[in-house]
C-alpha cells in the first residue's frame, strides 16, 4: 500500500504576504535595473541627461542651420525649481492615480455588498 504524504497548503494571509512581497521585490527591480544599466553604458554627467537635450544634439548634428520654430514661455531660474515643479507634477499625478484606483476599488466593493 503506497502512502502519499499531502503538503499543508499555505493559508490565503501566507499567500497574500507571498504576493505582496514578490511584488514589492518585482517593483524594486523595475526601477534599479535600468539605473543599473545606464550607469555601465553612460558617465557620470551624462548620466540623467534628458531627451530634451540629446534631440537638440541630434538636430544640431543632422542640421546645423535648423531654426527653432518657437521659444520656450517660461524658463526655470534654476535647477532647484525645475526639480521641484517635476517633483510636484509626480506629486500631483500620483494623487489623481491614486484617487483613481480608490475610487473603483470602493465602488466594486459597494457593488459586492449591495
Amino acid at each position: 500500500m503506497a502512502t502519499t504524504t499531502t503538503h499543508p497548503r499555505p493559508t490565503s494571509r501566507l499567500r497574500g504576504r507571498l504576493v505582496t512581497a514578490l511584488c514589492v521585490l518585482a517593483l524594486v527591480a523595475l526601477f534599479a535595473l535600468p539605473l543599473w544599466l545606464d550607469a555601465r553604458r553612460s558617465g557620470p554627467e551624462e548620466r540623467f541627461g534628458g531627451t530634451d537635450a540629446r534631440a537638440t544634439e541630434m538636430i544640431r548634428e543632422s542640421d546645423p542651420g535648423y531654426q527653432p520654430w518657437f521659444t520656450s514661455f517660461f524658463a526655470p531660474s534654476g535647477g532647484e525649481v525645475e526639480s521641484g515643479l517635476f517633483a510636484m507634477q509626480a506629486a500631483l499625478g500620483a494623487g489623481v492615480f491614486g484617487y483613481a484606483i480608490g475610487y473603483y476599488r470602493g465602488r466594486g466593493r459597494r457593488r459586492d455588498r449591495g
